[in-house]
């Protein structure tokens, strides 16, 4: 009986979802925990405080009113990004693969880069400072422009994150499109079944160095020191996320977690050829990659600053340079 059930294919993507998002509300608090208070010297939350606790905590919050010009769509951009980060996740389950549209790489790119506009719509829709409105124009005497408006501190997390996309998310999708060399197909279920029958690309010169470009990526596209431009502490704060409280600040924390994992499983997927499946024990394979991958992110981001343009661009130049090597090498 039990058999039957698992065979079903929307039951199995349902069971494993929820298997890596359960998983995904620890990554957080390892992190944190594990990571960055043994790092600094400290004791740290509890483990289950940040992915799990604070959620919880902030779903019984008040809710503040925003100032916006489109309020609706701005408390919907988080379930947005969710929801994202959800369809990512079912596309790299083999149950997903006799959908080509979804199943392909093409896709996973394209999900990806809706997460990163959601950033730059996230901080261009909010007109408040610290949840107070301001709605009056600078006038300074003497100045040029007396009509312009205030700049809010998600303006400039904006503009920071739309140049992101222009340019700072290049080394992931460079080591995203390196397994294609091997595989020679866009498609996750030939990517997966030539890692079965030749081995993890991972273990290849191409792979190698493109394992180290997704993980610079990975940290990039999570917004994290040093790559934290976007939310930086030192000038906006939280950037795109400050004005979220309540449920919707919530849903920001479950989601990064849950982002974390299905990173991980992006990279198991493509450079190991163990897709994320309750059906399988590669699913702990997953779990493992995930965790290697936060306590890297753990240990480089306890140590870096926040880059400024000066070394921001000489990094994803270097990055996207390897990127460029890591492809050239697959395809010769």
């Amino acid at each position: 009986m039990l058999e039957n059930i698992l065979t079903n294919p929307i039951i199995a993507v349902v069971l494993t979802v929820l298997v890596c998002f359960v998983i995904s509300t620890l990554l957080p608090g390892i992190e944190r925990k594990y990571i960055h208070a043994r790092i600094q010297q400290r004791i740290g939350p509890i483990v289950i405080a940040p992915g799990i606790m604070a959620p919880i905590k902030f779903m019984f919050k008040e809710n503040v009113n925003i100032s916006s010009p489109v309020p609706k769509l701005y408390k919907a951009l988080p379930i947005l990004c969710f929801i994202v980060v959800l369809c990512i996740l079912i596309a790299l389950t083999p149950q997903a693969y006799k959908i080509p549209a979804l199943s392909s790489l093409v896709a996973i790119v394209g999900f990806l880069k809706v997460e990163e506009i959601c950033y730059v719509l996230m901080g261009a829709l909010s007109k408040s400072v610290m949840s107070v409105r301001m709605p009056f124009p600078d006038r300074i005497k003497g100045a040029v422009h007396i009509k312009s408006n205030r700049s809010f501190v998600e303006d400039i997390s904006a503009r920071r994150s739309l140049r992101m996309i222009t340019y700072g998310s290049f080394p992931l999708y460079l080591a995203l499109f390196a397994p294609i060399t091997a595989a020679r197909s866009v498609f996750l279920q030939d990517i997966v079944t030539y890692q079965q029958l030749n081995g993890p690309f991972l273990f290849t010169v191409a792979g190698g160095i493109a394992a180290v470009v997704f993980f610079i990526g990975y940290m990039i596209i999570l917004n994290e020191y040093p790559f934290s431009i976007i939310k930086a502490k030192s000038d906006v704060i939280e950037g795109p996320y400050m004005e979220y409280a309540a449920k919707y600040r919530a849903v920001v924390v479950l989601t990064r977690g849950f982002f974390m994992f299905v990173l991980g499983a992006v990279f198991s997927v493509l450079f190991i050829g163990v897709p994320p499946t309750i059906l399988s024990w590669g699913i702990v394979l997953n779990i493992i990659v995930a965790l290697i991958f936060v306590v890297l992110m753990g240990i480089f981001s306890a140590f870096a600053p926040v880059f400024t343009n000066r070394q921001l661009l000489p990094s994803i130049l270097g990055a996207t340079l390897l990127g460029i090597l890591a492809v050239v090498i697959g395809l010769l």
